[in-house]
């Protein structure tokens, strides 16, 4: 493996810790680590980043919240008969699930909570703080693997459970990664927060099938002078993001980082739409179709299709991976505020880079040896993330209305 055996142990604290996200992840780590499968899918283990310091899988310890009370090794059973688990896999590694599982407390807010936003806040940051101190972990990355969420209704609405969990993750010192469309550090309060707290940040939602082929195709088109007269696709899915998404509030969510990279590839938006259709009998495998009418030479009218068809937590789990290890690197290293070299990964990412998928496998590799560099500022940083943690605590207006500023103002 790529890192060392002997470094710290670090905390990957899961929102959404009993999806079929979160349970592939724990599995597929667990895996990996004891030998039994190669890191297919891991850019982390590949030779770019052999020497950038990031943390052995053997070494990161899992925990997270969900509002679900099915155990993870039931989980990982109902995902093998699936077809998403490999068979044996999830029997052989049956007490790494129990022991993530033990460490997964209950989440919020749920139907008939009468907490205030503040007081979930609170409660999330000290299960957090509680899993780092019992297993003595050196940091840990909390990362949102939950169900996209229907878009904010607004300043005077309640934070949205991604934007709780946050706050919460800033409240405990930890850097956060989104990896779902919902709002998370992208609502006022919280990207107010980000910014005072010197903790380094990714996100939002993962991008694993239509919109990697998107981020490929947009930019051949536009290098190739070819012009792009409609694009339009459509998204088959089950499982908890398919019953999900059957939400037109949380399908807008979605679909808008899709549109994002077309926008930014193409310089333009073309005709067409997305339509995501929630079809339960597909479990956690999808369908993804797109249809592309464009331009060629002296107004030649040509069409590409493609059809990409995927198990979206096995597209998942490795970029989760791949996101802890290098955000816990990056705190480490003391790099704060969003880490716009992991747009790589995402649809919609925070922070500047470019659109292009070689582009910005550029910039992660480029990461990558920035933090290979930073190997002798570590023992530095220690002390300075030290210090973060405590601003960050404090930042957050511990036990007051999250929506006030540091200066007591309203957003």
């Amino acid at each position: 493996m790529s890192a060392s055996l002997s470094r710290p142990r670090v905390g990957v604290w899961l929102i959404g810790a009993r999806g079929s996200v979160a349970t592939t992840v724990v599995t597929g780590c667990a895996a990996i680590a004891a030998g039994l499968h190669p890191p297919t899918g891991m850019v982390t283990e590949t030779s770019a980043f052999t020497d950038s310091g990031l943390p052995a899988l053997s070494g990161l310890v899992f925990g997270g919240h969900d509002t679900l009370d099915c155990p993870l090794p039931k989980r990982a059973e109902t995902l093998t008969a699936g077809g998403v688990l490999p068979p044996g896999v999830a029997t052989a590694v049956a007490a790494e699930l129990a022991t993530a599982d033990r460490e997964i407390r209950p989440g919020g807010p749920t139907p008939g909570d009468t907490r205030s936003d503040a007081e979930l806040i609170t409660a999330f940051a000290d299960d957090i703080r509680d899993f780092v101190h019992r297993h003595e972990l050196e940091r840990a990355v909390v990362v949102n693997v939950a169900s996209t969420e229907p878009a904010s209704l607004g300043p005077d609405a309640p934070l949205p459970a991604s934007t709780l969990y946050a706050l919460a993750a800033m409240r405990a010192g930890c850097p956060y990664v989104n990896f779902t469309p919902s709002e998370g550090m992208h609502h006022p309060v919280a990207a107010r927060e980000a910014e005072r707290s010197g903790l380094p940040y990714a996100g939002r939602d993962g991008k694993t099938g239509q919109t990697l082929l998107r981020a490929v195709l947009g930019p051949m088109f536009a290098q190739r002078a070819l012009n792009v007269r409609a694009w339009s696709g459509t998204n088959l899915l089950g499982g908890g993001d398919g019953a999900a998404l059957a939400d037109p509030a949380a399908a807008a969510a979605k679909n808008a980082g899709k549109e994002r990279v077309l926008a930014d590839t193409l310089g333009t938006l073309p005709e067409g739409e997305v339509h995501i259709d929630d079809v339960p009998a597909l479990g956690d495998w999808k369908t993804a179709w797109d249809h592309i009418a464009f331009d060629g030479f002296l107004g030649t009218r040509m069409i590409l299709q493609t059809i990409w068809q995927g198990c979206d937590s096995a597209l998942a789990a490795p970029l989760v991976l791949d996101l802890a290890r290098l955000t816990a690197r990056a705190h480490e290293a003391g790099l704060t505020g969003p880490l716009g070299e992991l747009g790589f990964y995402f649809k919609d990412p925070v922070g500047e880079g470019p659109a292009s998928l070689g582009e910005q496998y550029a910039a992660l590799t480029g990461l990558g040896e920035r933090l290979r560099l930073a190997g002798g500022a570590v023992e530095g940083a220690a002390d300075r993330d030290a210090g973060h943690r405590e601003s960050a605590a404090e930042a957050v207006a511990q036990g007051a209305d999250p929506r006030e500023s540091a200066a007591g103002e309203r957003p």
